[in-house]
């Protein structure tokens, strides 16, 4: 029989049954400040020790006059580590206001909720979005430890279900019809960075807009960058932006819309080069009408199986076969080319992630530059996630954000004081400090670290390296 009692502190106790092997359990409360989210711990020592907070407030366009305001940095970052535990609503950044042991951890005194979330993000305009993200972008990307990397251009579908300014009908596979955005991006390949973001009306085509987009994308890289090449879809075939790319000297792979003039050509009788026993690569010199000159086209043609499907479009003039073509100023073989860009697949991965893991797709108001202002803010956060794995986890797989959830910051702890010094003691079961201090020891080294681009200034004596707190941890 099950009964409710009141204790004498004012907790409650509920007897129960336990499922496996109906013996009697009892659930109780406890007044301890608890949290299911003590991994965080490690993020949030990892920006504070990349100094993100007064990075962020140096930037944003505006803040809150009112003693009792909670500060506009302090809102965006509580927004991120909502995202990080799992937030997909304005809604749900109430999931962390009444974790009391996580502003155990922050040192704050008060989390915002969805309502002062959703206000910070409607102080954007195009001048903020402007003036705020591009910024802060550059900062982090001198904080990357490399100095060249592979830019890749994709856009992608957000379904909308209200009146939101800029959505519109367009091109929506998932529902063909219904209203979207249709955001633009710029991705770095080997770090795992978004360069570059737009939030676009949903009527939009994939390549409006992309000279000027890219224009923006390029002046974000610091001083010292170096491309080793663009790498885009079918979307982006358009004589203007391969002109573009050509007077910035730039190597670019691009898929080809296959127009009848390219589809003769493809299919026309050249000498092939067998790649292995189904595929096979050649190439052709084609001038577009509308093109200002000849350019390179490279055709890849892979033999039609049972059992397996082949990537790339039949042609009628030649059964049994698939054929992709891409477009290129570049002069390696075609099979390197085809190889190459097939590595472009991970932005999709990356598109993925941001959609499924971080809810970009999710975070809406009825406000364009506020709706763009919040897809941004997880484009950024995308970026922290990816630089602090490449500090607290070097030469390991990387793990999409979802997995980074359940793997690090979902550990049950529960907030103490030892003295006068907070403490928050997280649960060996979820593993505790064991697997976590390698992390934060990484991640303290590569904060201290000198980044590579900038040169290192002479010092007039051999003073001692810096000491981290975290050197001499333990688990």
């Amino acid at each position: 029989m099950k009964t409710k009692t009141c204790e004498a502190d004012g907790t409650m106790r509920h007897k129960f049954r336990r499922l496996g092997d109906a013996r009697q359990a009892i659930l109780g409360e406890t007044k301890r400040a608890v949290t299911p989210f003590g991994g965080l711990a490690v993020l949030v020592e990892f920006w504070r020790e990349l100094g993100v907070l007064e990075a962020v407030r140096e930037r944003l366009p505006f803040g809150y006059r009112s003693p009792n305001a909670i500060g506009a940095a302090e809102i965006l970052l509580s927004f991120w580590l909502s995202v990080c535990a799992g937030a997909r609503r304005f809604s749900h950044v109430n999931l962390l206001r009444g974790d009391v042991a996580l502003r155990h951890l922050l040192g704050w005194k008060r989390l915002p909720g969805d309502d002062a979330t959703r206000a910070f993000f409607g102080r954007f305009g195009w001048k903020e979005v402007d003036a705020f993200f591009p910024s802060l972008t550059t900062w982090l990307l001198v904080r990357l430890p490399v100095r060249e990397a592979t830019l890749d251009l994709d856009s992608t579908v957000f379904e909308r279900c209200g009146r939101q300014e800029g959505a519109k009908k367009g091109y929506n596979p998932r529902r063909p019809g219904r209203l979207s955005h249709h955001p633009l991006l710029a991705a770095l390949a080997e770090p795992m960075f978004i360069l570059h973001g737009w939030l676009r009306s949903g009527n939009t085509t994939a390549g409006r807009g992309v000279v000027e987009f890219l224009t923006e994308a390029l002046a974000l890289l610091p001083e010292g960058w170096r491309l080793r090449g663009v790498r885009a879809d079918s979307g982006f075939f358009d004589g203007k932006l391969l002109e573009f790319l050509e007077g910035r000297e730039l190597p670019y792979v691009v898929v080809a819309r296959l127009t009848g003039t390219l589809k003769r050509a493809a299919a026309g009788d050249r000498q092939w080069r067998k790649i292995d026993e189904h595929i096979e690569a050649g190439e052709f010199a084609e001038r577009l009408a509308g093109w200002s000159c000849e350019r390179r086209f490279v055709v890849i043609r892979e033999r039609v199986r049972e059992g397996r499907a082949a990537v790339g479009r039949k042609l009628i003039d030649v059964p049994g076969y698939t054929y992709r073509v891409f477009v290129t100023n570049r002069a390696e073989a075609p099979e390197v080319i085809w190889r190459d860009y097939n590595q472009r697949a991970t932005l999709e991965q990356r598109i993925d992630e941001l959609k499924s893991d971080l809810g970009a797709d999710d975070f809406c108001r009825r406000e364009f530059y506020a709706t763009e202002a919040a897809f941004r803010s997880v484009l950024l956060l995308f970026n922290l996630l990816s630089l602090w794995q490449t500090a607290a986890r070097p030469g390991q797989t990387y793990r999409r954000p979802a997995t980074l959830r359940t793997e690090v910051f979902l550990c049950g702890a529960i907030a103490a004081t030892h003295g006068r010094t907070p403490v928050l003691n997280l649960s060996r079961a979820w593993g505790g400090l064991e697997q976590r201090i390698p992390m934060i020891q990484n991640a303290s080294r590569f904060c201290r670290a000198i980044p590579p681009r900038l040169p290192k200034t002479a010092p007039t004596s051999s003073p001692t390296a810096p000491v981290s707190p975290y050197d001499n941890l333990t688990a």
